[in-house]
């Protein structure tokens, strides 16, 4: 585990216009209320989930809150999928803030640019699988087909949409901090080998925004993901 310092790099690409994707490139960044390099990415993450070609999560993990502040939406859970990405890369540490683009490409610190180059170029590549989602009172019903074969999991991902929080000690004692898209929950509700057409239904509680995910299997790349709208 270590610490990266990130310069904060222009964002200007985030500006670009974004167009409706029936296959929106999954951004999770792992960050930290502990991490004084994580407010630029955090605000870089506020841009990307206004777009409709994205949706953004942000995953705050637990392995800083020993160094004076604990973060409120720090979870174990997070810091492990964070260690599970690692491991699919061949790597042997972690550290914030990193975005991973699509469960595939890392991207270290608030690098606007290279965020928005992967995310270009994953939506030019043909979609593996097709999902749609049909909500309604109280759950949603999916349908997924595969044109590949192999282990996938589908994920629900629950989301907190916008938070505010002053933050009293530690690195960034003194700031309130933004935050947008905070995910609460990233639960498997499905595992599929793409073999047949796959079709759930599944209960939801509360009033939090949620996403489908799609992804092979051991942190692998996102295949598919859609918004329960």
């Amino acid at each position: 585990m270590r610490a990266f310092c990130a310069a904060l790099l222009s964002s200007i690409c985030l500006a670009l216009p974004a167009t409706a994707q029936d296959n929106p490139v999954v951004v999770e960044l792992f960050t930290s209320q502990g991490c004084s390099s994580c407010p630029p990415a955090d605000a870089m993450l506020q841009e990307l989930a206004s777009r409709d070609d994205v949706i953004a999560l942000a995953l705050h993990v637990d392995y800083w809150d020993y160094i004076g502040w604990k973060d409120i939406y720090a979870s174990p859970e997070f810091t492990e999928r964070q260690h599970g990405y690692a491991r699919a890369a061949g790597e042997r540490t972690v550290y914030t803030p990193q975005f991973i683009i699509g469960g595939r490409d890392h991207v270290i610190g608030a690098n606007g640019m290279a965020v928005m180059d992967l995310i270009r170029s994953q939506e030019q590549e043909p979609d593996a699988v097709t999902l749609s989602i049909v909500a309604s009172d109280g759950g949603f019903s999916l349908e997924a087909r595969s044109t590949a074969r192999g282990d996938m999991v589908v994920q629900l991902v629950r989301y907190i949409p916008d938070s505010r929080v002053e933050i009293l000690r530690g690195e960034n004692r003194g700031r309130t901090l933004s935050h947008s898209n905070v995910v609460t929950d990233w639960d498997v509700i499905a595992r599929w080998d793409g073999a047949d057409t796959l079709r759930l239904s599944a209960e939801l509680s509360g009033s939090q925004p949620s996403v489908v995910i799609v992804q092979e299997d051991g942190n692998g790349p996102i295949l598919a993901a859609a918004r329960i709208e």
